[in-house]
């Protein structure tokens, strides 16, 4: 599990602006759903390309937080990297100049639809009524990366909570563009991972400071049972 310590400067910047953390304590989870980003065998298990050791250790955090929201009436969506021809010839510039030929050629095995490192990782509690949706681009929101945002739209989602693999990629690129498509975004510390600390904080500074709430695994489910006996 990563040491988190969010960026003191970024705090005092939020306390300055709002005078506190957090902003999102009234959840709706009706309108919330719980977005596990790549939490996938090639992200996860060892040997696998891209490897993140720290992922599998958030695992049961994320777990919690998707039976939190099942219970309390909402919404769990498992989003899954994935590369075929669709995304080398959308995104080719990345592919191209960006990930290197060696990479590239060992993440299109592992990332290619039906394959190991594509399923998601088997610790995690998936049920029938949860749902899975495949991303061609860092971000789950970008134009021809995915129809999440139809999905949510479709279902009245106005409440999305964070979680995955990599902190400061694929769900940094999520959770911004999430913000400024004017959901409120919850990223939470401890149910997030990438590969060190300091990029992992760097990260949570950035998501306090402009794009989000930042809340640990305690907060989101007390928040969660909070609404759930509000409601009832």
């Amino acid at each position: 599990m990563h040491r988190i310590k969010i960026p003191q400067p970024a705090i005092d910047r939020v306390m300055a602006r709002r005078a506190k953390l957090h902003v999102f304590t009234d959840i709706d989870p009706t309108r919330t759903a719980h977005v596990v980003v790549d939490l996938q065998n090639g992200f996860m298990a060892p040997g696998e390309p891209v490897e993140t050791p720290a992922a599998r250790d958030i695992v049961p955090n994320v777990n919690r937080i998707s039976a939190a929201l099942r219970a309390a009436g909402g919404l769990v969506i498992y989003i899954q990297n994935t590369i075929d021809a669709k995304a080398k010839d959308e995104w080719s510039n990345w592919f191209t100049f960006m990930s290197g030929e060696k990479r590239t050629a060992r993440m299109d095995v592992s990332f290619a639809e039906g394959s190991f490192g594509h399923a998601l990782w088997p610790e995690l509690e998936v049920l029938p009524s949860d749902l899975k949706v495949l991303k061609r681009r860092f971000g789950a929101f970008v134009p021809g990366s995915s129809n999440l945002h139809a999905i949510l739209q479709a279902r009245n989602i106005d409440t999305l909570i964070i979680t995955g693999t990599a902190t400061n990629v694929c769900c940094e690129s999520t959770a911004r563009d999430a913000m400024m498509l004017n959901y409120k975004v919850i990223f939470v510390s401890d149910g997030t991972a990438t590969n060190n600390d300091d990029e992992h904080n760097a990260t949570l500074g950035n998501m306090l400071a402009m794009f989000a709430d930042v809340m640990n695994t305690n907060e989101v489910v007390t928040y969660l049972s909070k609404a759930k006996s509000k409601a009832a």
